[in-house]
């Protein structure tokens, strides 16, 4: 397991240097395309180098055994992150906005009353389900990778936010919360209000990612372990 753990810790390691530490010296000295240009070149082979070392490992034995159960479960997480994940991409204040404008909506709804970062609690929660339903060394390192990315990630993003538009982002903050759910029970945000993009999207993501498991990992997945 030793290249794909080295790749893991490559590929998670350099997303956060180049996010964090070493980004303001390197725009200093490329500018922000040339930074965005080094960013993504890293960011494609290390997840290159990721997939090349997964694929080419052995499998080892399960750690635990796998039935229905855990796959109910996975489904049903796995439906969430992809509501999550098709929310985030409309009325999002975490993403780049082209002025450089942080827009806070007035009411934290839909996907962001659960959590402010639903696109990244969204790649955690496919970690997790992953780690579930397939619990191979192999695929625990590479789940864990991306649990941690998203994780550690949007906490790093909380106080990047913080230093670059405090005002504006602390009055986010507010209004929801890193932990899904906490905000909506703390009483500061109301469930509900959720986009047809979110759900009808979410719906149609996770029926197509599932559905692609046969083709692509040779094993049904989701629904369609019991209907296909």
């Amino acid at each position: 397991m030793s290249m794909v753990m080295i790749a893991a810790i490559a590929f998670v390691g350099t997303h956060f240097l180049l996010s964090h530490p070493l980004r303001a010296p390197i725009v200093g000295r490329v500018a922000e395309k040339g930074f965005l240009a080094l960013y993504s070149l890293v960011a494609f082979a290390t997840l290159g180098w990721l997939v090349v070392a997964y694929r080419s490992e052995t499998v080892t034995n399960m750690l635990w055994p796998v039935g229905d159960g855990l796959w109910a479960i996975a489904t049903i997480v796995m439906l969430l992150a992809s509501v999550l994940l098709m929310g985030s991409l409309i009325g999002n204040p975490a993403m780049p906005d082209p002025d450089g404008a942080v827009r806070v909506p007035a009411q934290a709804k839909g996907v962001f009353a659960v959590t402010r970062h639903p696109m990244l609690w969204a790649f955690a929660l496919w970690g997790l389900s992953h780690i579930l339903v397939y619990p191979v060394a192999k695929n625990i390192i590479v789940a864990l990778a991306i649990l941690i990315l998203s994780l550690v990630g949007a906490a790093l993003q909380d106080r990047k936010k913080e230093q670059l538009q405090p005002a504006q982002w602390r009055e986010w903050e507010a209004k929801t919360s890193y932990w899904p759910f906490a905000a909506i029970a703390a009483g500061r945000a109301r469930f509900g209000q959720f986009g047809a993009h979110a759900l009808a999207g979410g719906v149609v993501l996770w029926l197509a990612a599932t559905w692609a498991h046969m083709p692509l990992a040779g094993r049904a997945a989701g629904i369609w372990r019991w209907i296909g």
